[in-house]
């Protein structure tokens, strides 16, 4: 279902202010309802939160993108129970998954500044590689510095058993995001 009708490769949010509030909103309600669809493993449970990080990221203006992830971690830390687990607050941050958290933003801001002039399939795939990378760098770190203290068991923990997940979220997300900006071309 369309909004509105927008010109070739344009993203989500380009046009109106309420339009753009309206995206950035629901890409943190997404990533919110994405953190409850959990299969629960520890120290790093498996979520569907990065695939709607890298949505964002791929759908919206790089700053807007950024700016849902913002207002995601924003709800949390202002007590919405927003984070996997329905936990909220600022411990989840200084915890051992704040890493991936805190990511967030930065992660949907480099997606989105990397797609923004090449809408070519493989080109948002790695694109999405790129953020998943930096998500998976600042989680394994802050996981290894707040619990694990072993860069064998944190990478083990932290990243590579997502590996084969991740591939999964970021061709999906891959997918629809190319059918997106070809049905707009």
């Amino acid at each position: 279902m369309r909004f509105y009708k927008t010109a070739a490769g344009e993203s989500l949010a380009d046009q109106t202010n309420l339009v753009s509030a309206f995206w950035i909103f629901s890409f943190a309600v997404f990533t919110a309802i994405g953190a409850q669809i959990e299969i629960p493993h520890q120290p790093v449970p498996f979520t569907v939160q990065t695939f709607f990080v890298l949505l964002a990221g791929s759908l919206l203006p790089w700053k807007k993108g950024a700016s849902g992830m913002l207002l995601y971690l924003g709800m949390g830390i202002s007590g919405m129970p927003v984070f996997a687990g329905a936990s909220f607050g600022i411990m989840p941050l200084l915890g051992p998954t704040g890493g991936y958290l805190l990511s967030f933003p930065l992660a949907a801001a480099c997606v989105g500044l990397l797609i923004e002039r090449n809408k070519n399939f493989w080109w948002i795939l790695l694109s999405m590689g790129v953020g998943s990378l930096i998500i998976y760098c600042f989680g394994t770190l802050q996981l290894n510095i707040v619990l694990i203290h072993n860069w064998r068991i944190s990478l083990q923990t932290g990243l590579f058993i997502f590996s084969w997940w991740d591939a999964l979220k970021m061709t999906a997300a891959a997918c629809i995001v190319y059918s997106y900006y070809k049905g707009h071309h």
